[in-house]
């Protein structure tokens, strides 16, 4: 059954605040902005009430002040990875040759493109759909995105001369995916979650394949929780990367950074 209209914003606020949304005043906003009718609003409410990401309703989602496309399933750019971005474009010198691995929509390397000046951009993902929306995203900033696994599907001439890497790979363990909320773990791509036994089965292979791809000197930066650190950073120091860590309480958010000693 449809949901009834809501007579007023008020009303719709109260509906979303029921169905448990914590900004229930600027989703309505956002979803009175995005119906064309009373009916598309209803359908709108509907899907959010039933748990779907406000992202996929309103088909885009804000990050680093800009506004990204983001599709049905594919992993939607949490607010804690500005850090990420902002840790790489600290670290990166004059027309950088940059990839972004893990890139779901192209987030990530649409803030770099707007940050940097990249001599060569790319992006790559694992999942079809991803790989789709991001080159969406990316349609005009001169950057290429290559569907596979990591490091896969990069040009060979480049391999050893990435200045810089950035990945925001996965990193739930397994067995707390099943604890993630439900827009997360009913809506978005496993694979953009599940990081193993431990959460770092992405990001090791990433250790090891960024060793290989950087430049003397360049950098690879990830995104990680406090509780991971300590075993990324061992498994950084064990390929050769030099790391760092930083954090953002305000963002909640851990980056590590790691440098291919020149």
């Amino acid at each position: 059954m449809a949901t009834p209209f809501p007579s007023d914003r008020s009303a719709l606020v109260r509906q979303l605040r029921t169905a448990g949304c914590v900004y229930a005043e600027d989703e309505a906003d956002l979803l009175l902005a995005a119906a064309e009718s009373p009916a598309a609003l209803a359908h709108l409410t509907d899907r959010r009430v039933a748990g779907e990401p406000l992202e996929y309703l309103l088909g885009w989602a804000e990050f680093c002040g800009l506004r990204i496309a983001v599709d049905p399933g594919v992993f939607v750019p949490r607010g804690r990875t500005a850090l990420l971005v902002e840790a790489a474009a600290a670290l990166t010198g004059p027309a950088p040759a940059v990839a972004d691995l893990c890139c779901g929509s192209g987030a990530t390397t649409v803030a770099l493109a707007h940050r940097l000046a990249p001599r060569w951009l790319a992006a790559a993902d694992i999942d079809p759909a991803a790989v789709a929306c991001a080159r969406r995203n990316l349609a005009g900033l001169a950057a290429e995105v290559f569907e596979g696994d990591l490091f896969t599907p990069l040009p060979p001439h480049w391999r050893g001369r990435l200045d810089l890497v950035v990945a925001n790979a996965p990193y739930v363990p397994t067995a707390a995916v099943a604890l993630m909320p439900p827009e997360a773990r009913l809506h978005e791509a496993p694979v953009a979650l599940d990081g193993g036994p431990d959460g770092l089965d992405v990001l090791r292979r990433v250790a090891v394949g960024a060793a290989r791809w950087l430049a003397p000197a360049g950098h690879l930066v990830v995104e990680v929780s406090d509780a991971q650190v300590g075993a990324l950073c061992a498994a950084l120091d064990a390929v050769g990367l030099v790391p760092t860590v930083r954090h953002d309480e305000d963002l909640d958010a851990t980056a590590v950074t790691a440098r291919r000693p020149a």
